[in-house]
Formats: C-alpha cells, sequence, structure tokens
C-alpha cells in the first residue's frame, strides 16, 4: 500500500485463519479498503467471505465469469444452477414451462405439483425450468393438520427423512 498500487490483489488473506480472527480481518480489510480507496480483488472460495466482503462478486467455473452482480442479486435472481448452488444453498425442482398468466410463468414438475414464479425471474418461455428454492423460504406445512396453509402457493408434498439442528436453525432433508 504504500507504493500507491491502482489495485490489490487479496489471494485468499483469511484462508487460514479461524472463524473469529476471521470475521475480525474482515472488518480491518473492509475499514483499510475504505481508507485508500483503491480497487482490491479478493479471492476466495468462502461464499459467505465473498458476500460479506465484496460490492461486485464474479462466480467463476471453469476459468470464466459464470455471473457477476452484487451478492444480493446473485444470491436472489442466479442466472444459472451452478451460481445458485455456489453462493448458500439451493433445492432445484426441475419442471416444464406449461403458459404465463401475466405476472407469473406456469411450470408443472414431473410429479405433477404446478407452481407458479415471477415471469421477471425466468428468462425463457417455453421447455424445461430448473427453479431454484432456497431453504429459508420453504414452509413446512404437516397435511394432518387441520389448519390451511391459506394462500401461499408452489406447495409440493414431500417427506421429511432426515433433521438436523444448527443452533441457529433445523435443516431437514
Amino acid at each position: 500500500l504504500v507504493n500507491r498500487p491502482h489495485a490489490l490483489l487479496l489471494d485468499e488473506p483469511l484462508g487460514a485463519l479461524d472463524l473469529r480472527l476471521r470475521r475480525q480481518l474482515q472488518l480491518e480489510i473492509k475499514r483499510v479498503h475504505a481508507e485508500v480507496g483503491i480497487t482490491f480483488v479478493h479471492v476466495t472460495h468462502d461464499q459467505e467471505e465473498a458476500m460479506t466482503m465484496a460490492d461486485v462478486i464474479a462466480v467463476m467455473n471453469r476459468g470464466r465469469i459464470e455471473q457477476a452482480g452484487s451478492a444480493r442479486e446473485l444470491y436472489d435472481t442466479p442466472r444459472t444452477a451452478f451460481v445458485a448452488n455456489f453462493l448458500g444453498q439451493s433445492n432445484l425442482v426441475e419442471a416444464d414451462i406449461t403458459g404465463t398468466d401475466g405476472e407469473w410463468t406456469i411450470a408443472q414438475t414431473h410429479d405433477g405439483a404446478k407452481l407458479r414464479v415471477p415471469t421477471s425471474r425466468v428468462a425463457a418461455t417455453t421447455g424445461k425450468l430448473a427453479i431454484g428454492v432456497r431453504p429459508e423460504k420453504v414452509w413446512i406445512w404437516d397435511r394432518i393438520e387441520e389448519e390451511s396453509p391459506g394462500e401461499r402457493v408452489n406447495k409440493i408434498s414431500a417427506t421429511v427423512v432426515t433433521s438436523a439442528f444448527l443452533g441457529v436453525s433445523m435443516e431437514y432433508r
């Protein structure tokens, strides 16, 4: 930094650190970046670190950029299954597009479930579709209960095979 470069390459700078120190240094690197005002190219395989640190993230697959954008853009509207699975977890449901209904693209899964997807998030108008569902967007409803899940859309029957307590959340498979 003494030589005032136009850009600084940080190649896995936090890779060998424990979680607590890593989080402290993330804040320190962000502070230094704001102070010196030059471009930082931060290479990491840690998705959470990338989403925390970067203004722009480029997700690379086999040496080429698969998608670039803000953390929120990549997380909420990934263009490919690779990007969807690289940033966080995503359940991919395969379906066939059966039509549109104004703001919604209608699709049907192989087991007959009908799904509605915002048309703005669908690149195609016909053919097959892989619908990504983030785990935090899933609502589990036991059909044995008397209560209806109300106006929720995109209901799919499934069986919970295993569950795991993760401290701040539960993971169901």
